[in-house]
């Protein structure tokens, strides 16, 4: 046997223990890295609001404790908006609930030509109480893990607010620890990468909050004048969905209006879709360049992907901080990706008059709603 081969079966070994080792320790920490992902990119989010109170003279301490206080009370407020509106909704059909099984069984005997009443299904269901128990009993066991899940839940809640008030907090601080791990060349190149996640997430965010807010006021206005019930609930839905769920948000935004609208009166659902399209075009066309114009523009495929990207890789966690990290990766690539211009060539540039055209159509209508707003002289997108 050679004298190396015991030394590098030993060393084997070794190499195989350290990485089973390290495998093992990051399947055990990968939730701890989650949540610090999380975290940084919440801190991103917030810190330039800190920024421009610690720049007025107030204690960074301080103001991300006043700008966490803002975000709760909001959070709070639309959960509570929507707890309302659903607990509301679900009285409101459990008092309906014996006309709708009345409704039901007439419906079911004239169809299908049965003969059903009220008094056989009650026959029925107390002939099946021991399926009912065991259900019931299944339900009270899972009644366990859904509070040992909401208390994880509220754990890792705290835990992401905690690391991110202190990555908000002491921003200048984490900056400086981790660029002295880095050689002098390189720290610039760092906190040049670091501003720009800090404009993009922050700014995307701050844009999509504003439009939330827009949105919400003016369709609480319009649900108001229809007397919708819960009209600022509704409002805040719409504004929350549209801006933060991209893709399909809009259409989750108007669907529960338009469905509450229907159980007060037909006509007021066509009035609320009909406003949700036409608010739609006004912020597309008017708002949200004007809102966005500083800040990134994420295409709406390029967001539905991130989403599913993000879902993929940590789930529930992944989808939500998704579209922040493409707005950043977005900023990163046209910062530091070269571009050549394209000359026109008909290969590339099929239809391109046609397109023109439409694109020459918008700006008309912009400009035409521009100047029913008063909002002065026009100017090219």
């Amino acid at each position: 046997m050679p004298r190396w081969l015991p030394r590098a079966m030993l060393l084997a070994l070794v190499l195989v223990g350290l990485f089973k080792l390290a495998d093992w320790a990051f399947h055990q920490l990968i939730d701890l890295f989650v949540m610090l992902i999380v975290s940084f990119f919440l801190s991103l989010a917030l810190e330039p609001a800190v920024d421009r109170m610690a720049a007025r003279g107030m204690r960074r301490g301080l103001g991300t404790f006043l700008v966490f206080v803002t975000v709760a009370l909001a959070i709070v407020g639309f959960l509570a908006a929507l707890g309302t509106l659903l607990v509301d909704q679900v009285a409101k059909i459990a008092g309906d609930l014996p006309h709708l099984v009345d409704g039901l069984i007439h419906w079911v005997n004239r169809t299908f030509h049965q003969d059903l009443s009220l008094d056989e299904l009650r026959r029925r269901l107390l002939k099946d109480s021991g399926s009912i128990e065991t259900y019931a009993q299944q339900a009270a066991d899972n009644v366990w893990g859904v509070s040992s899940t909401l208390i994880g839940g509220l754990f890792q809640a705290f835990t992401v607010g905690l690391f991110t008030f202190y990555f908000t907090a002491d921003g200048p601080r984490v900056r400086r620890t981790v660029c002295s791990l880095l050689p002098p060349a390189m720290q610039g190149e760092v906190l040049r990468a670091w501003e720009i996640a800090l404009a993009k997430t922050g700014g995307y965010l701050y844009s999509r909050a504003l439009l939330a807010v827009v949105s919400a006021a003016a369709h609480w206005i319009m649900f108001a004048a229809l007397d919708l019930p819960y009209s600022a609930a509704l409002a805040v839905w719409v504004g929350v969905m549209s801006q933060f769920v991209p893709t399909i948000g809009t259409y989750l935004a108007g669907a529960l209006p338009v469905l509450v609208a229907l159980t007060v009166q037909p006509v007021d659902a066509l009035w609320v879709l009909a406003f949700v399209v036409v608010y739609q075009q006004i912020e597309n066309y008017l708002l949200h360049p004007r809102i966005t114009a500083r800040t990134v523009d994420v295409h709406p495929a390029v967001a539905f992907g991130s989403v599913i990207a993000g879902a993929a890789l940590l789930g529930a966690v992944g989808a939500l901080i998704a579209i922040p990290a493409a707005a950043t990766l977005q900023g990163f690539v046209g910062t530091y990706v070269r571009r050549y211009e394209v000359a026109t060539d008909p290969r590339i540039d099929r239809g391109e008059q046609r397109r023109e055209a439409r694109r020459e159509r918008r700006r008309q209508t912009a400009r035409r709603l521009r100047s029913m707003v008063g909002a002065g002289p026009d100017r090219e997108e």
